[in-house]
């Protein structure tokens, strides 16, 4: 039961800063110069059709009254409508984008944790020699190379010098979909696996000089099992908490990448909707990437407890 209660806890935490999110973007956009009557209305528009489109819009109501309402739209699903285009519900454009972004942060994830973890431990297991130099070095270069010159300079090496990969996204695709995210997955996940590698080296050296380690070596237990059941087993617990931690991180950081390969992803949206200053799309981007940032901390919050019974008696 005080289980159940620390995880209503962080939901309710959770909860409350969703509340925040959402209080922070409504505020930006009564605080950006525009009007979105003036939008809809075009530039032609007379003062008594901005009005009449003000008013059916709800934008002559007090903001309080606007923001209450605006929740309640939002607990269902509704965001309103796109100011540009055929105007179509925000709702649909999140359902058709948001796939792409978490298709991107899953492989992303998945490759910089197998990864991470790989050559984390081998670093711990062969300290300061050659192979423990060479993961530090790699893992060095890739914390300090941004993204943003990290994909011109694997565009131009697999996608114009050797013509291995398309360059960008486009519909109809011309080649397997899994060919148009390779360069992007490995961009996102670069910084990640470099951090990831890091940490568990750390963690594995602190773990491997502990006491119980010590015991299993004097008992003989065989060096895989030594290293991978006993030690990497304790080592892991900081680590799962900084991939979930990289997760959220990685539905943000894929802005940036969407919008160079152009991909239909939910970065993509966002930073077009921002260009455009189309509110209803960045108000809903915005609290739908917060909410899964949200769930992915508290999955890692109830994945530790199931994976360390000393934590699992800590919280009881």
């Amino acid at each position: 039961m005080k289980l159940l209660r620390a995880i209503f806890i962080r939901l309710l935490f959770g909860a409350v800063s969703l509340l925040f999110i959402s209080l922070v973007t409504f505020g930006a956009n009564e605080l950006a110069p525009g009007d979105a009557a003036l939008i809809f209305a075009g530039e032609k528009a007379s003062v008594a059709q901005i009005a009449r489109i003000r008013h059916n819009m709800g934008l002559d109501r007090p903001w309080p009254v606007r923001y209450v309402s605006y929740l309640e739209n939002a607990v269902q699903g509704d965001f309103g409508r796109s100011y540009y285009g055929v105007q179509e519900p925000v709702s649909n454009i999140i359902k058709r984008t948001l796939p792409m972004t978490a298709k991107l942060a899953s492989l992303a994830v998945i490759l910089s944790s197998a990864i991470g973890i790989t050559f984390g431990t081998l670093a711990a297991v062969f300290q300061k020699r050659i192979a423990d130099r060479t993961i530090l070095t790699a893992s060095t270069l890739l914390i300090t190379l941004p993204n943003f010159v990290l994909a011109p300079l694997l565009v131009y090496l697999y996608c114009l010098h050797f013509n291995y990969l398309p360059q960008t996204w486009s519909e109809p695709l011309q080649a397997p979909e899994w060919m148009y995210l390779v360069l992007p997955v490995a961009i996102l996940a670069s910084r990640p696996t470099a951090l990831v590698t890091r940490l568990t080296r750390t963690s594995m050296i602190d773990t491997l000089q502990m006491e119980f380690i010590r015991t299993a070596v004097a008992k003989g237990v065989p060096r895989g099992r030594l290293i991978f059941k006993h030690a990497l087993r304790n080592a892991i617990l900081p680590v799962i908490t900084a991939i979930g931690t990289s997760f959220g991180f990685l539905l943000t950081g894929s802005f940036v990448v969407e919008r160079f390969f152009i991909l239909p992803g939910i970065g993509s949206a966002t930073i077009e909707a921002i260009q455009q200053s189309n509110m209803p799309v960045v108000q809903a981007c915005i609290l739908v990437t917060g909410a899964m940032f949200i769930v992915l901390n508290l999955v890692v919050d109830i994945l530790l407890p199931i994976l360390d019974p000393r934590i699992r008696e800590s919280q009881v």
